[in-house]
């Protein structure tokens, strides 16, 4: 079957934030691009996740239209609660970083909005795409082949490709694994989320350090919680029926005098927990974003925030080329985002250390963990560290 060929500047690959944010950024500015993902747009949109926005990327998704839902559903939180010993102790944001907030918004909205934005602007995207594959990337007309829905084989013909489809898409693995410098770290805990009908327990997050365990509070909509507790990440959910993740998340999360609220867990789940940064973030004309290029754990609320943070600066990079004939800023894209994703793997690193038991840890490693908890929550000049990550550093850093 003859292959019909699309022809566009910026073929994207992926439409989660990284694809779908670089798409509206670059069509602000004038410029062309094709989104592909192999998922339907369904299971997109109806794959609920957390969502935690830094206060640029919230006012980045205002300035390009797309956040007026956010504004109208989102929760708006003035900083976050660092649970140990059995004490609460509040971290006020707002007060520790000059005005700054976080905005709980879930992921799947912001994907939700941000189709229906570049729907409403004609827009090519295709979903529940195959056999996608990638070709000559190291001449300046770069190919992406694949099937569409209907069977119908396809080609993008660009100037740029930008892989941003996650680990386990093509994208990354197109580049010859000799020529990747990648670094992990897999740790030996994951959660076991679960969502819940319900009021909210609580008016913030809760980060809780318990000798059981890890577990959070949150909140996704005045009627749905969504609340994680550590646990082994190769167990099997059938070993966590209702009744035992609430008798966990009691253990974990209650103080005296608050417990938090039950109600119908209709979603739960294990997920595992790596940190993983490929530095390799271009190859000849194929640009790495978001999860193609990096992971980190979700204790710091990062993962949206810094796959938006690479293509804002993709998109300034390619409209300098375009405008300007300029392609500096190309050629340093890799570093200058990579100083902002180690910052960002080092935030979640510690965050996730610091909260979590470690079975691999010593007593004493423990108690350094429950000590940094104590320093954080008793010197402003350690909180004030903690709250100007969580809110988010300039993308420029």
């Amino acid at each position: 079957m003859t292959a019909q060929v699309t022809r566009t500047p910026v073929g994207i690959i992926g439409a989660g934030p990284a694809g779908l944010f670089l798409a509206l950024l670059l069509r602000r500015e004038g410029i062309d691009s094709v989104v592909i993902d192999s998922r339907a747009q369904g299971e997109i949109e109806g794959t609920i996740r957390a969502g935690v926005l830094e206060q640029w990327c919230a006012d980045l998704m205002r300035e390009l239209g797309v956040g007026e839902r956010m504004d109208r559903e989102g929760h708006f939180h003035e900083g976050i609660t660092l649970q140990f010993l059995e004490e609460r102790h509040h971290l006020n944001f707002v007060e520790l970083t000059g005005g700054k907030q976080v905005t709980v918004y879930p992921q799947h909205d912001v994907l939700i909005d941000l189709i229906v934005k570049l729907s409403e602007l004609g827009h090519e995207l295709h979903f529940g795409v195959t056999d996608t594959a990638l070709h000559d990337l190291k001449s300046d007309r770069p190919r992406i082949s694949y099937t569409d829905a209907d069977g119908q084989a396809r080609e993008i013909e660009c100037d740029f490709i930008a892989g941003c489809d996650g680990f386990h898409g093509p994208s990354r693995k197109a580049i010859p694994e000799g020529e990747r410098a990648e670094f992990q770290k897999v740790y030996p805990f994951g959660w076991l989320g679960v969502l819940v009908d319900a009021p909210p327990s609580y008016h913030e997050l809760i980060y809780s350090n318990h000798e059981r365990g890890f577990a959070l509070l949150s909140t996704r909509t005045p009627e749905i919680q969504r609340m994680y507790i550590q646990c082994d990440p190769t167990d099997d959910i059938a070993n966590y029926p209702d009744e035992r993740i609430w008798d966990e998340l009691h253990a974990r999360l209650d103080v005296p005098g608050h417990s938090i609220t039950e109600g119908h867990i209709f979603q739960k789940g294990i997920i595992a927990m790596r940190s993983f940064v490929c530095e390799t973030m271009r190859y000849g004309q194929l640009f790495l974003a978001g999860d193609a290029c990096h992971i980190v754990p979700p204790t710091g609320a990062k993962g949206l925030n810094l796959a938006v943070g690479d293509v804002l600066r993709l998109s300034r990079a390619l409209t300098r080329h375009y405008r300007h004939n300029d392609s500096a800023k190309l050629e340093t894209y890799a570093p200058e985002a990579l100083r902002r994703i180690w910052t960002a793997e080092r935030y979640s690193w510690y965050m996730t250390t610091m909260l979590h038991r470690d079975p691999t840890e010593t007593n004493f490693e423990q108690r350094i963990h429950l000590a940094d908890l104590d320093y954080v929550t008793r010197s402003r000049a350690a909180a004030t560290a903690l709250a100007e990550n969580y809110v988010g550093l300039p993308v420029e850093l």
